[in-house]
């Protein structure tokens, strides 16, 4: 029988909590373990084997880089562009508008440049083309010139694109990572780990992001260009400089940063912080950054700024920027894509603002499906990601247009596979396009089929979302009295990273505490000050937690006692530096 810790059994948010990994409550302060048990701990709590702790403290390319040539079609895809290359061919990379498109095409444009090659790009506009190639779009860049198309983080459902490209005599290369199908449309390769055809090996890589697969192919053209003599007295391009780029997308795409994702980003944060990559420096210092990024930096900080070219600005922004294409207006470009996130949470406050109001006259269904007339479809993602949060389902949330047409975007929860059940509604004739992973998912779905789309998510993921919110629970690594978060405390956990998608930060309980202080900030922000037993007293946060259970309990808890869980932070704001809480969830323990 799992014993709770702190005997929590349902806290203020409903939930148990429990030690993450079943980790046993007898050594639950950091002074009771020395700091690398403690960090070992860490890692055995998140599935790591006790032989493979070394490698990923300190995951390096060398140990943990596959072979290219596992992976289907990629061969095929080295060979053709190692000979647009050789040939002078034009070149064009085709990516997708957000963070992990701008990262494969600008990881590609780069590396193809430095091996010879002269590759242009393709960013489709949200609006006005939506995901993915268009079958105009393709055919428009043959008759422009172009020879070969590699599209980047895109194109795995692109059947009739690509038949338009093929029949117009362009080749076009697929490097992508979402879900396939069995059938697979027309193309010189299609690389992409989720394949259904893909070998044993291949697959275990199907949590790779498209930036990753996009590095893989790069290092596969290398090589095929080695073989036939093309650096012969020239100094070979090193791709581990692209690590950076690599990093960004892996993190912002909210991908597992286990196995191979995990030596991506900590190898790449290394090469991200010496700022050799003058767009991303420059985007780093728009976003007030002046330490080396962390991961959690490339999600909240750098990511929001590259997409938000892509939502309501300029599609091609973030390509722009990164590929060193125009390296002489990286500074503007980076202000222009500050000044486009800013106008973005200001759109994206008020698309979330009517989709929770809409969640919550539909509340109790397994799937949160919600649409409105006019929402920006460069919001619905963000909007999407609210509204799970809210409800504890998987959400898609659709702005339906002047014209009738709906472009949906879907956020899941931890063993709910969307991805695949919008391939199934899409073979089920429900929507005309669509695709995805396991957590996020898009679709263009006519207005008037919403509710039926809706009725077939709900009957299709109401067993899987049950089980999963069954076995909700807060998972807690530490629990510590005040005095014990400190600054090195912030800095050992944070050791133990990259953090992110199946690799989660620790969770630290704090307690028994009172509230000395507690008032809302910024844009619903709870903002309190915890006093322990132990006479220590430590700043915490809940964001965006004012209308939420969590706020409510520590708006009105003056005076009782509790326990508080959630992230700690180093706090550099003042000269001595301190430690914060970002709080998660509390409990009281006075009935």
């Amino acid at each position: 029988m799992i014993t709770p810790v702190f005997g929590i059994t349902k806290s203020v948010m409903g939930r148990a909590w429990h030690w993450r990994g079943g980790t046993s409550a007898e050594a639950t302060g950091a002074q009771a373990l020395g700091n690398d048990e403690l960090v070992r701990k860490l890692f055995l709590a998140r599935g790591a084997a006790p032989e493979d702790i070394e490698l990923l403290r300190a995951p390096t390319m060398r140990d943990m880089l596959p072979d290219p040539s596992i992976f289907v079609d990629m061969d095929a895809a080295a060979a053709r562009t190692a000979d647009a290359i050789q040939r002078g061919e034009r070149i064009v990379i085709f990516g997708d508008y957000d963070v992990d498109g701008a990262t494969s095409a600008a990881v590609l444009i780069r590396h193809l440049t430095a091996c010879g090659g002269a590759p242009g790009h393709y960013i489709p506009d949200r609006l006005l083309e939506g995901y993915g190639p268009s079958a105009d779009a393709l055919v428009k860049l043959k008759e422009g010139g172009a020879d070969l198309v590699i599209c980047v983080d895109c194109g795995t459902q692109g059947f009739e694109a690509l038949e338009a490209a093929k029949d117009a005599g362009l080749d076009v290369i697929i490097v992508d990572h979402h879900k396939a199908s069995t059938s697979l449309p027309p193309a010189i390769a299609l690389v992409n780990p989720n394949r259904m055809d893909e070998g044993h090996e291949a697959k275990s890589y199907g949590h790779l992001a498209a930036v990753g697969m996009a590095f893989l192919l790069a290092v596969a053209v290398q090589r095929e260009l080695r073989t036939r003599g093309a650096f012969a007295g020239s100094k070979e391009p090193n791709p581990l400089a692209l690590l950076d780029l690599v990093a960004l997308g892996t993190v912002a795409d909210v991908v597992p940063l286990t196995g191979l994702n995990r030596a991506f980003v900590s190898q790449g944060l290394k090469v991200m912080a010496r700022r050799g990559n003058r767009g991303l420096a420059a985007l780093t210092a728009a976003a007030g950054l002046e330490r080396a990024p962390i991961a959690s930096d490339l999600g909240f900080a750098l990511g929001p700024r590259i997409n938000a070219g892509g939502r309501v600005g300029q599609a091609d922004l973030g390509v722009r920027l990164l590929s060193g294409m125009d390296d002489d207006a990286c500074e503007g470009i980076a202000e222009e894509l500050n000044r486009l996130n800013q106008e973005r949470r200001a759109i994206e406050a008020d698309v979330t603002e009517q989709a929770v109001a809409a969640a919550e006259r539909a509340r109790n269904m397994p799937v949160a499906v919600v649409a409105g007339d006019g929402w920006h479809p460069g919001v619905i993602g963000i909007a999407a990601s609210r509204v799970k949060d809210r409800t504890g389902t998987p959400a898609i949330v659709i702005g339906i247009d002047a014209d009738g047409v709906g472009k949906g975007s879907g956020r899941s929860i931890p063993g709910v596979d969307l991805g695949a059940a919008i391939l199934a509604a899409k073979d089920a004739g429900l929507i005309s396009a669509g695709g995805g992973h396991a957590m996020a998912a898009g679709l263009t779905v006519a207005g008037p089929d919403v509710p039926r789309l809706a009725e077939f998510l709900c009957a299709r993921l109401e067993g899987q979302v049950t089980a999963a919110q069954t076995e909700r629970s807060l998972e807690l690594d530490l629990a510590l009295a005040p005095g014990g978060l400190t600054p090195d405390l912030a800095e050992l956990l944070e050791s133990a990273g990259p953090y992110g998608m199946g690799w989660p930060a620790p969770r630290v309980a704090a307690g028994p505490v009172t509230i000395v202080d507690v008032s809302v900030v910024g844009t619903g922000h709870v903002r309190a000050v915890f006093a322990g037993a132990d006479g220590k007293r430590v700043k915490g946060i809940a964001f965006r937690s004012e209308d939420t259970p969590l706020g409510a309990a520590l708006l009105g808890a003056k005076g009782r006692r509790m326990v508080v869980a959630g992230r700690v932070k180093r706090d550099d704001w003042n000269a001595t530096p301190r430690a914060e809480l970002h709080v998660e969830d509390a409990a009281f323990l006075d009935g």
